[in-house]
């Protein structure tokens, strides 16, 4: 089991209804690189959150507690 400390750019667009529809997550090398493009990302979305979150990548498993590094605008739950 190979656990590491992922860190990742979600942003949301509006969908549907209002609702939010999830772009293609962006990964990165370290926090403040997440942090930084979260932050030039903020403007143009409806929604964007950098977090980091500790994985098995191997297995697709995920700690369930990410770690927001930034948020801003609209986001689903667990991010809001």
């Amino acid at each position: 089991m190979a656990v590491e400390t992922v860190h990742i750019v979600q942003g949301y667009v509006a969908g549907k209804g209002g609702g939010l529809r999830a772009e293609q997550q962006v990964g990165c090398k370290t926090a403040e690189e997440a942090r930084r493009k979260a932050e030039r990302l903020g403007p143009l979305r409806v929604g964007v959150v950098a977090f980091s979150v500790s994985a098995d990548t191997e297995l697709g498993d995920y700690d369930e507690a990410p770690t927001i590094l930034f948020k801003s605008g609209r986001l689903p739950h667990p991010f809001d």
